[in-house]
């Protein structure tokens, strides 16, 4: 049975170790939960691919036949690395003070809240001694705020976690997200000719080329169909660089380029379409990829979805179905055909701003409206 007092303590014992990121700081939080874990007697690994950054694999074994429970095992996976903690709180970033309702402190919602929730509910089940079926995983990452490289994404790659589905915890107030556009992150370098500023006809200015570049990329018009979740594609300059001095015609100048592309749109046509327009302005130049993540979607009607939904409706709380433009790691399960969705109980517009709070109600009845998913979803496989 869920404790709530304990999973309230839980939260603000991970809000009080500090793991940004960047710089990477999740090693004191990794042991934490590691200790923790292992303390509820389960099956814990941890798994390293940067120093001093371990992600903790967590596994509460089914009660079918040993290979057939870890084939059909379910991950439920948050994160624990958090942005930088910034300036400009009133509250103390790493205090995990509650007032009222509210939690406060950098990760409440994003994502040590929700980590918290995972802890509490894998301990639930391994006391009332009434395991799932299948196996049960958690896997608690690292650097998800800077990309999941040494996170879920080599997790997944070298076959470490190998679930029949996921669900991803790592979002607001029971929100139910089912699809999420793609992801293109590059840089545009372009080249000119120096001279003398007061001669700058003798030269070609690479600042005024990215100009143009950037006028037209803005109005670049993509072909997509229209989804019911997510909007249109878009496409933002992030920064830019260049030259040397006022009165020298700049010989090079580089933009950062933030492209998110939607469901059904091929990330080469995208590609495709940035490198014409570059090269209509610019003779010499580089386009630089620096992360492209293919767009995701799941039928609402899968059973993994379907099932989360109606088991929120039963509790009296409604799993809103929504698209995510920004970039979780739902799309990273895509490449693996493991069926995923994500949703979590943090608060709504306060991940990453000052005063980051998650209101404590909603984490109580989040963990049992995840464990009351998981029974029900496993008695329906």
């Amino acid at each position: 049975m869920i404790n709530p007092d304990r999973l309230i303590k839980l939260t603000q014992k991970l809000i009080r170790i500090n793991s940004e990121n960047p710089p990477g700081r999740e090693l004191e939080c990794a042991r934490f939960i590691e200790k923790d874990m292992r303390s509820c007697g389960l099956d814990v690994k941890t798994y390293t691919f940067e120093k001093g950054r371990p992600n903790i694999v967590a596994t509460l074994k089914g009660s079918w036949p040993r290979k057939k429970a870890a084939q059909e095992a379910i991950l439920i996976t948050p994160h624990f690395d958090t942005v930088p903690l910034g300036k400009g709180w009133t509250q103390d970033p790493l205090g995990g003070k509650i007032i009222g309702s509210k939690i406060y402190g950098r990760g409440t919602s994003d994502d040590k809240g929700n980590a918290a929730v995972c802890m509490e509910v894998i301990r639930s089940m391994k006391e009332d001694r009434r395991p799932l079926k299948r196996d049960l995983i958690m896997g608690a990452t690292v650097d998800e705020e800077t990309g999941s490289h040494a996170g879920i994404i080599p997790l997944l790659a070298r076959r470490l976690l190998k679930p029949a589905s996921a669900c991803i915890v790592d979002s607001d107030e029971y929100d139910t997200i089912i699809a999420q556009k793609g992801l293109f992150h590059s840089r545009v370098r372009i080249y000119g000719k120096k001279a003398h500023g007061a001669y700058n006809w003798r030269g070609v200015n690479a600042i005024e080329a990215a100009a143009r570049v950037i006028a037209k990329l803005k109005k670049l018009k993509f072909r997509y169909r229209k989804h019911k979740y997510l909007h249109g594609p878009t496409v933002n300059i992030g920064t830019i660089q260049g030259g040397d001095k006022v009165n020298m015609v700049a010989d090079f100048c580089e933009f950062s380029l933030d492209t998110r592309f939607a469901v059904g749109m091929k990330s080469q046509d995208v590609i495709r379409a940035v490198k014409k327009v570059i090269a209509s302005e610019a003779d010499k130049f580089e386009l630089i990829i620096d992360d492209l993540q293919q767009p995701y979607e799941i039928d609402p009607r899968h059973p993994l979805v379907k099932t989360y939904v109606d088991s929120a409706r039963r509790m009296g709380i409604r799993a809103t179905l929504k698209g995510s433009e920004g970039a979780t790691v739902i799309s990273f399960f895509k490449k693996y055909g493991i069926p995923a969705f994500a949703t979590g109980f943090g608060s709504h517009g306060t991940a990453h701003t000052n005063d980051e709070f998650a209101d404590v109600r909603i984490l109580k009845k989040g963990a049992r409206l995840l464990e009351q998913y998981l029974r029900d979803y496993d008695e329906a496989g």
